[in-house]
């Protein structure tokens, strides 16, 4: 009897946990602009540097509008099929740097089947309950189409093979759901992970807000500290391993049907988790980026932020290193998540 991905998972043991409380051708002008390898504390530029061995493709657009995403989707889009999860971070409450929701509008409707996706938070803000979550998803606009928070009815178990620090992490349970998932990322500074990127869009925001997220956290009991003082917990690189802990579960779960997006805009020091509190960027937007493979999607990025300027990178390279942030890369080398040599293809 054929039975589909989906049902499989479902019937390989993994365990619902309960409700949770409160980039190849551009049509023929391929162009290859960088080919870069940073190292794990980061690249002072994008270079042209000629390395042995494979490369994965990253394609790249300076131009941050509906036209360019959908060029971009359509670069990498071979393995999207079936019922499609739109994973993007939908922010707090009027927060003033989140993806622009015409933007998001018009890739949403260009994917046939397609949802957003989204899961409640940890920490007591606006979307920490579904309830929560809904008032604020239609404050932040995010009601043009289908909005999954997939936590909603629980959380499912995903196994992570070969995790440091975790072997199973627990997810929203709706993902089972879905065939195929598109990660729509802001890329942008974070309070704890130094930058928050695509890994940090799937490992924290496809985690169940009580159990999941408690899991990559390191806090699995007892109360969080304060949201004040969570740059001062002392995660730091066990975090990133964490992140990249989940973040593999999520990549395997879907296989060759995951693609990853990211928006360099209104790239502020705090996370869209911050709200109307993020600090005003200080380093000018830098483009959009696509590719499938998440490493090398994760470290052109990177390494574009420190192609900038010192004066325009230096409070996000502040950031990203205080926090141990390019550890992340790290993590996900180690975890043979993807390629960290790529070519970066624009598409302009």
């Amino acid at each position: 009897m054929a039975i589909s991905r989906r049902d499989f998972v479902k019937l390989a043991g993994m365990t619902a946990v309960g409700v949770a409380m409160d980039p190849g051708t551009l049509w023929g002008h391929e162009k290859n602009v960088a080919r870069a390898q940073a190292p794990v504390v980061g690249s002072s530029n994008v270079g042209n540097n000629q390395t042995a061995g494979s490369k994965a493709k990253v394609y790249f657009t300076k131009h941050i509008d509906a036209k360019s995403l959908r060029r971009l989707y359509d670069q990498i889009n071979e393995g999207i099929y079936g019922k499609v999860a739109l994973k993007l971070h939908t922010g707090e409450k009027n927060g003033p740097y989140i993806l622009p929701r015409d933007m998001v509008k018009a890739l949403q409707e260009y994917i046939p089947n397609s949802s957003i996706v989204e899961t409640n938070t940890m920490y007591g803000g606006d979307r920490y309950t579904t309830a929560g979550h809904r008032d604020t998803l239609r404050v932040n606009g995010w009601d043009f189409c289908p909005v999954d928070i997939m936590d909603e009815d629980g959380g499912i178990e995903l196994p992570v093979r070969g995790g440091k620090y975790l072997q199973e992490v627990t997810m929203g349970g709706h993902m089972v759901n879905y065939d195929s998932m598109v990660v729509l990322t802001h890329f942008k500074g974070h309070t704890m992970g130094g930058y928050g990127g695509s890994l940090k869009n799937i490992a924290i925001g496809c985690a169940s807000g009580q159990v999941g997220k408690r899991q990559v956290h390191g806090y699995p009991l007892g109360n969080m500290p304060p949201v004040q003082e969570w740059a001062q917990m002392p995660m730091q690189d066990e975090l990133m391993e964490r992140m990249a802990d989940s973040g593999k579960a999520t990549c395997d779960y879907f296989g060759k049907h995951i693609i990853f997006l990211n928006v360099m805009r209104k790239m502020s020091v705090d996370c869209d988790c911050a709200g109307t509190t993020a600090a005003k960027p200080t380093i000018p937007d830098i483009g959009m980026l696509a590719s499938t493979d998440i490493l090398a999607i994760e470290q052109a990025s990177v390494d574009l932020v420190y192609s900038c300027p010192e004066k325009d990178r230096h409070d996000l390279q502040a950031r990203i290193e205080s926090r141990h942030g390019l550890h992340q890369l790290q993590a996900m080398r180690d975890r043979k998540m993807g390629n960290d040599q790529y070519e970066l293809i624009s598409i302009d």
